[in-house]
């Protein structure tokens, strides 16, 4: 299966940690390319820490660096430096989220990739960017959502500024990274032999990654001197649409906002007055009368179960899903039948490998889940495998490079 996938034959050098990069690399390799990762020794990527509940290896990790290659280099020494230029004259990209002048200082900067492989793609992942007063600054996630305008709409409009409950900000700027990596690919090769430009440098930033995603937030704010505010579950201007309490306590997410959803929604709750009214009609009349709106569905939902909120809007065409947890999720059908939790025996700190279901992989082809092939591998299990089949290093070379010689 693999040697058929669409990035069969692609080799990427990855040299990021924590999730940006690595998640760009995760969607390289989950459609076929060979991501090599390099990690420092000893510790490796920090991810392998992170809500690590028992073991040496975080779920988080396996999750992230699925399908991937681990190889422990060591960049503080030249031979682990040269270890790497041997690897990037064997790639196609060159993956990295290191604070913008970090590889310059190793002596793996853009210039010293380009000599070894004139045709290597780099994609460079940081906060800010590669350029910009803010360039050197460091800075996560966390604080790209802030500054990308997301952070501010997050929340109810009566309390601080939430966030949501995973690191989305690095999620996105890892697809612009793998996204970069293939536009970078397709001009390297649809421009062979030709005088046409190639961009082979893609600058990745996290706080521009998030900004790209908050749709007309700035056009709004200058034309109409608009400011968003935050409200809670609903999205502003758009009525009804919001998470509602069921009688059994599940939770239901509603979208009942299309015009011609409207009035059938209106029917199914018994309130076919207000589907009818003139100044109901459109979103922005809606918009105005929300909170009323919110409270005649609600006081349908909480009168029945969730499964019978759900079936009742389903056979009238209204939007409408249940509030999964991960257990919801594990047990639905619909991710079932496209094989959107794969399973593997993974180390969980145990005597024994237990069965570990995993996320699958999007986009689908041909009807169901490419197929898994390995989670996230320990830490340096492929070093010895990688240099000596690609490089053809010896033992002590090996050693070397790894920083694991001994005196």
């Amino acid at each position: 299966m693999t040697t058929d996938l669409p990035l069969s034959g692609v080799r990427v050098l990855e040299l990021g940690n924590y999730i940006a990069a690595p998640t760009a690399g995760r969607l390289l390799a989950d459609f076929g390319a060979e991501v090599i990762k390099v990690e420092r020794p000893r510790t490796g990527d920090e991810v392998r820490n992170w809500r690590l509940y028992a073991g040496d290896t975080s779920m988080l990790y396996r999750t992230l660096n699925r399908n991937k290659s681990s190889v422990v280099l060591d960049l503080r020494t030249d031979a682990g430096r040269d270890a790497v230029l041997a690897l990037v004259a064997q790639s196609d990209v060159v993956l990295e989220n290191f604070r913008p002048g970090t590889l310059e200082k190793w002596g793996l900067g853009p210039d010293a990739l380009e000599a070894a492989n004139r045709d290597v793609v780099l994609v460079r992942v940081s906060a800010f960017g590669q350029t910009g007063p803010l360039a050197h600054r460091p800075g996560f996630a966390a604080v790209a959502e802030a500054m990308g305008g997301l952070r501010e709409l997050v929340g109810e409009p009566d309390r601080p500024p939430s966030r949501t409950g995973v690191s989305i900000g690095d999620s996105i700027a890892g697809l612009y990274a793998a996204f970069g990596a293939m536009m970078g690919l397709f001009q390297r090769e649809t421009r062979r032999g030709t005088d046409r430009p190639v961009h082979r440098r893609m600058d990745v930033a996290l706080n521009e990654a998030v900004l790209s995603m908050m749709e007309s937030l700035i056009p709004d704010h200058l034309a109409y001197g608009v400011e968003r505010q935050r409200v809670g579950g609903r999205m502003e201007g758009i009525a009804p649409s919001n998470a509602y309490v069921c009688a059994d306590g599940g939770s239901v997410v509603i979208a009942g906002n299309g015009d011609s959803i409207y009035g059938r929604f209106m029917e199914v709750i018994g309130r076919p007055e207000l589907g009818t009214e003139p100044d109901l009609a459109s979103n922005a009349g809606r918009w105005a009368r929300r909170d009323e709106l919110d409270a005649a569905i609600e006081a349908w939902t909480r009168s029945l179960p969730r499964a019978d909120v759900l079936a009742r809007l389903e056979e009238a065409g209204v939007p409408a899903g249940p509030i999964y947890a991960a257990p919801d999720i594990v047990a639905d059908e619909q991710f079932r039948a496209r094989d959107m939790i794969q399973y593997f025996d993974v180390d969980t700190g145990g005597d024994a490998p237990e069965r570990v279901g995993f996320p699958g992989v999007v986009p689908v082809l041909d009807g169901t889940s490419v197929p898994v092939r390995s989670v996230g591998p320990d830490l340096g299990a492929n070093t010895s495998e990688v240099l000596t089949g690609l490089l053809g290093y010896t033992d002590e070379q090996v050693a070397a490079a790894a920083g694991t010689e001994t005196s």
